[in-house]
C-alpha cells in the first residue's frame, strides 16, 4: 500500500463531519485520542498560546490530565513547549530529563520521548501539540509529518471555534453592558440605539445614562480603538470606571482625567475616545467634555441642528493631557444634544466633514424616539453600517405650563425626591415665578415631602402626593401621606418645619388616622426677585 495513501488516510480520520459539532475543548480531546491511536503513543497534550502571547496555557491532555486542572502555563520559549513555539518546527527529545522539559509533571508521570509541532494560522503560533511514549522512542520523519498535518487541521478548527466563541462572547458583553432601560427623567426625553459593524467583529462602542448624587444627570459615549472581545472587555472596564469617578465628580473633564490616568497606568496597549456631558438639575444646561471624540450635536427649535465648538482634548490612553476642557453648552426648552460614535458619521469614500454635514442636517428638535429614528433613517437607512454606531439623543421637553394643576404621586422613598423637586420647579418657573422665588418652593416642598418620606412609613413603604394649584397670584401646595408617622430619631430635629414657615406665606399641617397632610401656600410676584 503506498504509505503516503495511507497516511493521508490515516489523516481523513482526524478530520471527519463526526468532529465537526464539537466545541473546542470535546474537539482537541477527540483529536487527541485518535492522534494517540494512529501514532502509537501513550500521552498527548495541546497548549494555547495566552493573548499576551507570554505563555502557553494546557487546554486538552491525555495520559496528562493534570495538566489541564492544575492550569499548567509554560513560557514562551522555555521548556519543550516553549521551545515548539518559539521556533516553529518538530522537535524531539529521545530522553527526557531535567535539563530539556521544564514541565515536572510529563516527569513525574515517566514519560521517556516527547515529539511537539507547533499549531500554526499563516505565520502565526497560536499553540503546541505534542505527544509522548513511556518507553524510549525514536520519532520519525513520517511521525513528525503526520502530527504536523494533524496540527495543521487541529490549528485551522481551534481558531473558528474559538473565533465563533470570542464573537458571541463579545456580543453578549457589549450588549449587557448597554443600558437596558434609560433612566426617566421629568423634563427630559431619552433615546439610545446600538447597531454593530457588518465587518463581523464586534467592536468597543459603548453608551451610558446615569444620575448622580447631586442630582446631575451624565450622559456617556465612548469607542475603544480594536475589534472583537479584547475591545468588548476594555470597553467594560472603562465603563465602569467612568461610572466610579462619576461618583468623585461630577466635573466630565475631571472624569475623563482621572479615566485618562488609570487607563495609561493599568491598561497601557487600550485606547478609547470618550464624550461626556453632565446635565445640570435645571436641563437648561450641559457640561461637555471630549477625549479626541467628534463633538455632539446641539438641537435648537426653529434651526438645523448645530456642531458644538469645542476643544478636542487628546484619546483616553494616549499620551497625558496637560489640561481637559469642559464647554458649557445651553439646551433650550425642546431642544438637546445628539451624541454618537464615528461609525454614524464616517464613510470610506467621503470626507468626515460630509458625513458631519448630513448628521446635522438630519437633526431636528422633536421628541428622542423620533430624533434616533430619523437620524439612523438619514445616516444609515438599508445599508450595512461598516463600524458599530453608537447613537445616544438627549432632548428637553417642549410642553410648557400655562395654568391649571399639577399633581404628582411618587413612592416614599429618597430617590423621589430629586422627581418631586424638577417637577416642581419646572412648573412654576413656567406660571412666572422670579427665581428667588423657585428656589424656595422648591426648597419648601422638598423638606415637606422629605419629612413624609422618613416618618410617616416603615418598611413597608407608601407613597407621597405633591398637588400644586394656582388661582390667580396664589400658589397652593399640598403634600399627602397616608402613614402614621413615626417620633423623631435624634436631637436637633424638627428644622425643616421652621425652615418652611420662614419661606412659605401660610403652613398648616393636619394629621389624621388616614395620614398626614401639609397646605403650604405663597404668593407669587408679591416681592422683588432679590437672587
Amino acid at each position: 500500500m503506498d504509505p503516503h495513501g495511507e497516511q493521508l488516510r490515516r489523516l481523513q480520520a482526524l478530520t471527519d463531519s463526526d468532529l465537526a459539532r464539537l466545541d473546542v475543548d470535546e474537539l482537541l480531546e477527540a483529536v487527541l485520542e485518535r492522534v494517540r491511536d494512529l501514532l502509537h503513543v501513550d500521552t498527548g497534550a495541546v497548549l494555547l498560546l495566552e493573548p499576551s502571547g507570554a505563555f502557553l496555557v494546557a487546554r486538552a491532555a491525555l495520559g496528562l490530565e493534570e495538566e489541564t486542572r492544575q492550569g499548567v502555563r509554560i513560557p514562551f520559549g522555555r521548556g519543550f513547549a516553549g521551545r515548539v513555539a518559539q521556533e516553529r518546527k518538530a522537535v524531539t527529545i529521545a530522553e527526557v530529563d531535567h535539563g530539556n522539559v521544564l514541565n515536572p509533571i510529563l516527569r513525574e508521570k515517566g514519560i521517556r520521548s516527547l515529539l511537539g509541532v507547533p499549531l500554526c494560522i499563516g505565520e502565526d503560533v497560536i499553540g503546541v501539540v505534542h505527544v509522548g511514549t513511556l518507553e524510549p522512542r525514536i520519532f520519525t520523519a513520517e511521525d513528525a509529518e503526520l502530527l504536523q498535518l494533524a496540527a495543521d487541521r487541529i490549528a485551522l478548527a481551534t481558531r473558528a471555534r474559538m473565533t465563533h466563541a470570542e464573537l458571541t462572547a463579545a456580543s453578549v458583553l457589549q450588549r449587557s453592558l448597554l443600558p437596558g432601560l434609560l433612566p426617566e427623567i421629568p423634563g427630559l426625553e431619552l433615546a439610545a440605539r446600538y447597531v454593530p459593524g457588518g465587518g463581523g467583529d464586534v467592536g468597543g462602542d459603548w453608551y451610558d445614562v446615569f444620575d448622580l448624587p447631586s442630582g446631575r444627570l451624565c450622559v456617556v459615549v465612548g469607542d475603544v480603538v480594536g475589534r472583537g472581545l479584547n475591545a468588548s472587555v476594555a470597553m467594560s472596564r472603562l465603563r465602569s470606571a467612568m461610572r466610579a469617578y462619576a461618583l468623585v465628580s461630577d466635573d466630565p473633564s475631571e472624569m475623563l482625567r482621572r479615566l485618562d490616568e488609570q487607563t495609561r497606568h493599568f491598561e497601557p496597549d487600550v485606547m478609547a475616545t470618550v464624550l461626556c456631558a453632565v446635565v445640570e438639575p435645571t436641563l437648561d444646561v450641559a457640561r461637555v467634555s471630549s477625549a479626541g471624540h467628534p463633538p455632539p450635536i446641539r438641537a435648537v427649535p426653529g434651526h438645523p441642528g448645530e456642531l458644538v465648538e469645542m476643544p478636542a482634548d487628546p484619546p483616553i490612553g494616549l499620551t497625558r493631557s496637560r489640561r481637559r476642557h469642559t464647554t458649557m453648552v445651553d439646551l433650550p426648552a425642546g431642544g438637546g444634544l445628539v451624541l454618537y460614535t464615528d461609525g454614524l458619521v464616517e464613510r470610506r469614500h467621503e470626507s468626515l466633514d460630509t458625513g458631519l454635514q448630513r448628521l446635522m442636517s438630519a437633526v431636528v428638535p422633536g421628541p428622542a424616539e423620533l430624533v434616533c429614528s430619523t437620524v439612523m433613517g438619514r445616516m444609515i437607512g438599508n445599508h450595512q453600517a461598516v463600524d458599530d454606531v453608537a447613537l445616544l439623543v438627549v432632548m428637553r421637553s417642549a410642553a410648557a405650563v400655562t395654568g391649571g394643576s399639577l399633581t404628582l404621586v411618587e413612592p416614599a422613598e429618597p430617590r423621589s425626591l430629586r422627581v418631586i423637586r424638577h417637577a416642581v420647579r419646572t412648573y412654576v418657573e413656567a406660571l412666572g415665578a422670579t427665581p428667588a422665588e423657585t428656589a424656595d418652593l422648591v426648597l419648601a416642598v422638598g423638606e415637606a415631602c422629605a419629612n413624609a418620606v422618613e416618618h410617616a412609613y416603615g418598611p413597608g413603604g407608601g407613597t407621597v402626593e405633591v398637588q400644586l394649584e394656582r388661582d390667580g397670584p396664589r400658589l397652593t401646595v399640598t403634600v399627602t401621606d397616608t402613614g402614621s408617622w413615626r417620633d423623631p430619631r435624634g436631637t436637633n430635629r424638627g428644622r425643616g418645619t421652621t425652615l418652611m414657615y420662614a419661606l412659605m406665606d401660610d403652613i398648616r399641617v393636619d394629621r389624621g388616622l388616614g395620614g398626614t397632610q401639609v397646605v403650604l401656600t405663597t404668593t407669587l410676584g408679591r416681592r422683588e426677585d432679590t437672587a
